[in-house]
């Protein structure tokens, strides 16, 4: 840890001595803290924090570290389940990248900070005041309100606790309106006074949650009486004596350059001075005509400024579209993984617009704008040879002083140069001038990116008064350009017949809106170009009362098979894609079979995974706004997507290409496209349960097997561009649903196969289970010898043949020479509707189905369209 010492002397030692302030508390706190005044009508003293890199230069992994050990220690505190569910909130402007940090230590949680900047067009979630700061009101402005209203525990970060009242203010705000069981609070230092700090024991107990404090260090600062006054009689005294002189002191020059980061010293030299030495401040060349207002004190300019070689060079580090660039509308696990991976070429070209003699480079953030700049400047704290420093600009006002003992002894100040709530104003960078910087890395977004900036007293000419090279990066500001909030998923008993915690489906209830159309009348809209087969429904098929007895007697004969092929991919998804898998099946046919995996995680492992339903439409991609919302709620890599079986593997491949394309749309990565299947007859994934071609019962029927939902609608005039795509639960056939019939049954039979399970998991581990393709190169095959020249018209497998004959007008049915009960359902279907049954030697699937166009105008193509005759 790096000692908050300048030049072998703590630097609150001048603020003690002269007020009688004491820091009381842990050994380490004097390490962490240095003193300043500043003009406060209820507080003269701050306490300005060595390792939070606002206001003193610091090693961007020192700061980056206390932030990430504090989040370890809050995953610690709350658990691993806890952990996954909680969401972090961090105050503006100087704990914005501490709160990040705590996030990223935590792991799985979302990221929100308070924000003193509006946005146009983003509505306000929330809100509170800090009462002791310079500029009080905060905003929220989550992008997606759902991080404010979940169950989970919220945790709170801020540099410093001094009374609490800012915390108790942002609780009992959102408290009122999204009551949550815990909050946890975090901060570097906690120094709250005993009666201060039983409050939030009692208010804790008064809105009955539970509340916990994590903090690196504890004390208190012991005040003498009559402190406020004298400290503000001291702050005037210096400010009188700066604007008086008008010129520059003529003490020599600081020697910022050696002091930060500072070494550990021993304590013993830390000495205060003598308080008879008044220290003269250092001023600016143009007095203030407003004490710590429209101008304040700075480090003087040297003798040689050597204006001639000042520079200021721009650098495109180019940013990753769509990344936030911080917490103000949220910051998901998913940016996090992105940001990681784009940062290392980020950092690369930001060293190569440094000098190469540069020695000594500081990283400098802009107010809320810290964890973009802190991550960037750690980055190139690991690739460049000089010793890189982070700190960022502030809006609030603290007396610099030219001594060892005082925590602030330069200060440059230049006009605001974005549109703050608050209005135009003054803004500080301290600790910059006389440090010896060869190179000033200014990072800020581009809405402060204005002729304010780039101003004869601006930023980037005080910095350069200071430095030989100043380097500016602009990264985008991100605004949301969705709406606010994609909505929270449909549930039983509202939306389908399955219990509310089996699956969430991320769709919209088209339930009132009439979608059917005879199959004839629904295809030949299709085959005439004029409709995608996904804007409309098939009629709904009612089974006959042979056909019901066929699927119940396949269901017994079955159970034991499909309990054991759940209990082996599910085992193979735990040990391969994530031990905490959010699964998420493609509706309606995958839903089934994602249930019951999550059910054999609970059995197995006591596990309760989330999982949820989406839409995938053929030619069209899979439900973009369904990735937006996981990727806003749960890590991406974590997310398995579930399908009952592959055919020949076309889904397979849709997938592949959607995540793709939205890969490149929105900027999010990490979703991995291969599907964990029941069963995998076409051998087109690496995670099954089987690859075997036998009868799934739930493939028998439509609806009534799938919780009573229809399959996936996407209509422009029914979907907009920011709706989940549609879907209709038929209440109606309630008499007829066989859903839960087939969930229970499966799992009935979990503890029958457990061992059998064990060791083909063992087996399916241990084994080479690369795709081959095969099930394409026999569909291909099939179609070339039958003379339909279209392998979107082959349907393979028994799943896909069930729905040729349930959805389609099949023209022949391929079975294999032999097959048994699995096609006791396909052979009485296709006698219902007149189709004949061609057995076949040495066919690769159990069954296959087959549509022609010669003989129905409803066969589509992979773009879901008709294939021409």
């Amino acid at each position: 840890m790096n000692k908050a010492v300048n030049d072998g002397v703590w630097s609150g030692s001048w603020v003690a001595q002269r007020l009688g302030v004491e820091l009381l508390g842990d050994p380490g706190l004097t390490d962490l803290l240095g003193l300043a005044l500043r003009r406060n009508p209820k507080r003269a003293h701050l306490l300005v924090s060595n390792v939070l890199g606002k206001h003193v230069p610091q090693s961007p992994s020192v700061v980056y570290g206390h932030g990430f050990t504090l989040g370890r220690r809050v995953r610690e505190l709350l658990g691993t389940q806890e952990s996954r569910r909680a969401v972090v909130l961090g105050y503006a402007e100087t704990a914005t990248g501490l709160g990040h940090a705590v996030a990223d230590g935590i792991a799985l949680a979302p990221y929100l900070h308070s924000t003193r900047r509006p946005v146009p067009g983003v509505a306000t979630a929330g809100g509170f005041e800090e009462s002791h700061s310079h500029a009080t009101s905060h905003l929220l402005l989550p992008e997606n309100p759902a991080l404010l209203s979940g169950e989970g525990p919220l945790v709170l970060v801020d540099d410093e606790f001094s009374t609490g009242n800012t915390v108790l203010n942002t609780i009992r705000d959102l408290h009122a309106r999204y009551p949550r069981r815990r909050y946890v609070v975090v901060a570097l230092v906690d120094m709250r006074s005993a009666a201060d700090a039983g409050r939030l024991d009692e208010f804790a107990s008064e809105i009955g949650a539970r509340v916990d404090l994590v903090a690196a260090a504890s004390g208190t600062v012991s005040l003498p009486t009559g402190v406020l006054e004298k400290g503000q009689e001291l702050v005037a005294r210096y400010e009188s004596e700066s604007a008086g002189s008008g010129s520059r002191p003529s003490a020599a020059p600081s020697r910022l350059g050696a002091q930060f980061p500072a070494p550990l010293k021993d304590k013993a030299a830390a000495a205060a001075p003598d308080a008879s030495a008044e220290t003269t401040p250092s001023i600016e060349t143009t007095p203030s005509p407003n004490p710590l207002g429209a101008r304040g004190t700075a480090r003087p300019t040297p003798t040689d400024p050597h204006p001639k070689n000042n520079r200021v060079t721009q650098v495109d580090i180019r940013w990753p579209k769509n990344l936030p660039d911080g917490g103000r509308h949220g910051f998901t696990p998913g940016h996090r993984i992105r940001l990681e991976t784009a940062l290392p070429a980020m950092a690369a070209r930001l060293a190569a617009a440094l000098p190469e003699d540069a020695h000594r480079v500081h990283i400098l953030g802009f107010e809320e704008l810290m964890y973009a700049p802190l991550r960037l400047a750690r980055e190139l704290e690991q690739i460049v040879d000089a010793g890189v420093t982070y700190s960022t600009t502030t809006r609030s006002p603290v007396l610099a002083v030219d001594d060892p003992g005082y925590a602030i002894r330069t200060r440059l100040t230049f006009p605001a140069h974005d549109t703050p709530a608050d209005g135009p104003g003054d803004r500080y960078a301290y600790n910059i001038a006389g440090a010896g910087f060869d190179a000033v890395v200014a990072v800020i977004d581009d809405t402060a990116d204005t002729p304010e900036l780039h101003a004869p007293d601006g930023l980037l000419a005080r910095l350069a008064e200071h430095t030989p090279h100043v380097v500016l990066a602009v990264i985008p500001s991100y605004v949301p350009e969705r709406p606010a909030m994609l909505p929270d998923p449909l549930r039983g008993p509202a939306f389908s017949s399955y219990a509310p915690d089996e699956v969430g489906w991320l769709l919209q209830d088209l339930s009132d809106v009439t979608l059917e159309a005879p199959t004839e009348e629904r295809e030949e809209a299709i085959q005439s170009g004029g409709a995608h087969y996904a804007e409309s429904l098939p009629v709904e098929y009612q089974p006959s009362e042979q056909y019901q007895q066929l699927f119940h007697t396949a269901l017994d004969e079955a159970a034991d098979r499909l309990a054991l092929a759940v209990g082996a991919v599910t085992e193979l998804v735990l040990a391969e894609r994530s031990p905490h898998p959010v699964l998420v099946s493609l509706a309606r046919a995958g839903t089934p079979v994602g249930v019951l995996m999550r059910r054999w995680a609970q059995h197995r492992h006591g596990l309760d995974l989330p999982h949820y339903a989406v839409s995938i439409v053929r030619g069209r991609g899979i439900d973009a706004n369904a990735l937006r919302w996981l990727a806003a709620h749960h890590d991406p890599a974590d997310v398995v997507f579930v399908d009952g079986w592959t055919g020949k593997g076309a889904i397979t491949r849709e997938l592949t290409e959607a995540i793709r394309e939205f890969e490149e749309s929105d900027g999010i990565t990490g979703f991995d496209p291969e599907i964990a299947v029941l069963a995998d007859p076409g051998s087109c994934v690496r995670t099954y349960g089987t690859r075997e071609d036998f009868l799934i019962p739930s493939a028998c029927l439509n609806s009534t097997v799938s919780g009573l939902i229809s399959r996936t609608v996407l209509r422009s005039d029914l979907v907009g561009p920011h709706d989940f795509h549609g879907a209709k639960f038929y209440r109606e056939l309630a008499g007829a649903d066989v859903s839960v019939d087939f969930l229970d049954a499966v799992a009935a039979r979990f503890p029958e196969v457990s061992d059998a399970v064990t060791v083909l998991a063992k087996e399916l581990l241990a084994a080479d289970r690369t795709p081959t393709w095969e099930g394409w190169a026999a569909v291909e095959r099939i179609s070339e010898e039958y003379g339909i020249h279209d392998v979107n018209l082959v349907k393979p497998g028994v799943g896909e043949t069930t729905r040729v004959l349930l959805r389609r007008v099949p023209w022949k049915i391929l079975a294999r020479a032999g097959a048994g009960a699995d096609l006791d359902h396909v052979r009485l279907l296709a006698e219902q509707r007149g189709v004949p049954v061609e057995e076949v030697a040495e066919l690769p699937y159990t069954c296959v189905g087959l549509i022609h166009p010669k003989y129905t105008r409803g066969a589509t193509g992979a773009d879901g369209r008709a294939v021409a005759v």
